[in-house]
C-alpha cells in the first residue's frame, strides 16, 4: 500500500497521505497523532478551501470540540500530475 489513505476531493482529484508525510505530521505536530480521521474528513468535508498558488491548496475544517483558540485543522495539499498529496497538517486559530 503506497499510502495511509486516499480520497477524492471536491474537484474529483485523488489526494493521498503517504507514510512518510504521516510520520512527519506525527513528529512535527504530535498533537495530531490521533487526528487521522479528522485529516481525512477535512479533505472530504472542508469548512473552507483556499488556493495558495498554482499547485498548493489549503483545506480547513472547523473543530467545534476544541476548547482552545486553535479551532481549525489545516491540511496543505500539493497537486502534481493530476493528483494531490498532503504536505503537512496542523492546527490554526484563523483561516488565512
Amino acid at each position: 500500500m503506497r499510502s495511509v489513505f486516499e480520497v477524492i476531493d471536491k474537484r474529483g482529484k485523488t489526494i493521498y497521505l503517504s507514510h512518510e508525510r504521516w510520520r512527519h505530521i506525527n513528529h512535527e505536530h504530535p498533537e495530531l497523532s490521533g487526528f487521522l480521521g479528522e485529516i481525512k474528513d477535512t479533505l472530504l468535508y472542508p469548512s473552507s478551501i483556499c488556493q495558495f498558488d498554482d499547485t498548493i491548496w489549503y483545506f480547513y475544517k472547523y473543530l467545534k470540540h476544541r476548547f482552545i483558540s486553535e479551532k481549525y485543522l489545516l491540511v496543505i495539499v500539493k497537486y502534481l500530475n493530476g493528483e494531490g498529496f498532503i504536505i503537512t497538517a496542523y492546527l490554526v486559530g484563523l483561516i488565512k
